[in-house]
């Protein structure tokens, strides 16, 4: 009797006595009977191993040599989204030139917009004249509507406070004024975050008349042109 014979009947024995499952002989048996074959063992891996996840690749910000801050802008620099201009949650800083009255005018402006068509904006500026120079801060309601184009104007209305330094051939000092502000602008988009600005304001400052001795009040005309940079809360 061949070893392979006496296996198969000692199995078959234990199975007939009840001490192996008679499922355990015929696994021994077919496992030693079959050949096995590497082809169809990684074939069997091949079924059992657990898919891999695909992942979407990354866009590059490098296009044409050029590191871009925001990838999307690397294949379509001027391009805006489609719809209205969306204000929700984002800052801008605006820095501008012109001029206040006959002289030049230089401001900074730093806005936050709680909603859609309201923002509040801070600014600061400065009138280098040259027998007298003067320096202004206020706070300005900015009021628009949006509108799905590159042209966005909008109107505003502020106060702050003027403080007028004379020059060194007056012998006098500063003067600090109220200023009440009212005008509007446009502001022409190049993509979504930069645009092109342009303001022009009617300034009123409460004062009194030297002449008289009693209160008046002094108009100026501003007007700037500037740029404005946005960036949303989660940018």
């Amino acid at each position: 009797m061949t070893p392979r014979a006496a296996t198969a009947a000692t199995l078959g024995l234990l199975a007939g006595l009840g001490l192996l499952n008679p499922g355990m002989g015929r696994a021994a048996v077919t496992t030693d009977d079959t050949p096995t074959n590497d082809a169809d063992a990684d074939a069997a891996l091949e079924l059992t191993a657990e898919p891999t996840e695909t992942t979407d690749p990354v866009r590059s910000s490098i296009y044409h040599g050029r590191e871009y801050f925001v990838p999307e802008l690397a294949e379509n620099t001027f391009a805006i989204d489609p719809g209205p201009r969306d204000y929700l949650h984002r800052f801008a800083f605006s820095p501008a030139f012109g001029r206040l009255g006959d002289e030049r005018f230089f401001a900074f402006r730093a806005a936050f917009n709680p909603n859609r068509w309201l923002g509040w904006e801070a600014s600061i500026g400065h009138n280098p004249g040259q027998s007298v120079h003067a320096l202004t801060h206020s706070l300005n309601a900015v009021v628009r509507y949006p509108l799905p184009w590159r042209i966005q104007p909008y109107g505003t209305v502020g106060y702050g406070m003027i403080m007028v330094f004379p020059g060194e051939a007056l012998n006098s000092d500063p003067v600090t004024e109220n200023l009440f502000s009212a005008g509007g602008g446009v502001e022409l988009y190049v993509r979504n975050d930069l645009a092109f600005r342009f303001d022009a304001r009617s300034l009123t400052v409460p004062g009194g008349d030297p002449v008289t001795g009693g209160s008046t009040t002094y108009q100026y005309r501003q007007f700037t042109a500037g740029l404005s940079f946005y960036r949303g809360l989660a940018q």
